[in-house]
């Protein structure tokens, strides 16, 4: 079972391919798409449409278990604030196997529609 975990939150969730509820957030399967079904909060302002680059990520293990970057997110991708080498749009990445992704500081949105924080103190839902 592949292991995504989401920093600075320190969050690393355990799930069985296929078995998340797609949310139609992204491309199933996708670093958004685990991310939404873990009640991670991970900004995507076109909806995971590959449109916006909100949903950015620094990949810090596991480049190689993340779908190939095609076109499309790499031309999107060159719009993206803090643009690195092992940069990915979350919402494009389909999870192949272990991952370590971090949020940038910038795109982290850590109050809830209650206006309560979500991500830190979460601990590991592994």
């Amino acid at each position: 079972m592949p292991q995504v975990t989401f920093l600075p939150a320190g969050v690393t969730v355990e799930y069985v391919p296929g078995a998340l509820p797609h949310s139609g957030h992204g491309r199933p399967g996708s670093l958004l798409d685990v991310a939404i079904g873990f009640g991670i909060p991970l900004d995507h302002a076109c909806g995971g449409h590959c449109a916006c680059t909100a949903c950015h990520v620094i990949v810090s293990r596991g480049d190689d278990q993340l779908s190939p970057m095609e076109e499309e997110e790499a031309d999107r991708l060159d719009l993206a604030a803090g643009l690195t080498l092992h940069s990915r749009l979350a919402c494009q990445s389909v999870v192949l196997g272990d991952v370590v992704v971090t949020i940038p500081d910038w795109n982290r949105n850590y109050a809830g529609e209650s206006g309560a924080l979500t991500a830190e103190g979460r601990g590991s839902k592994a």
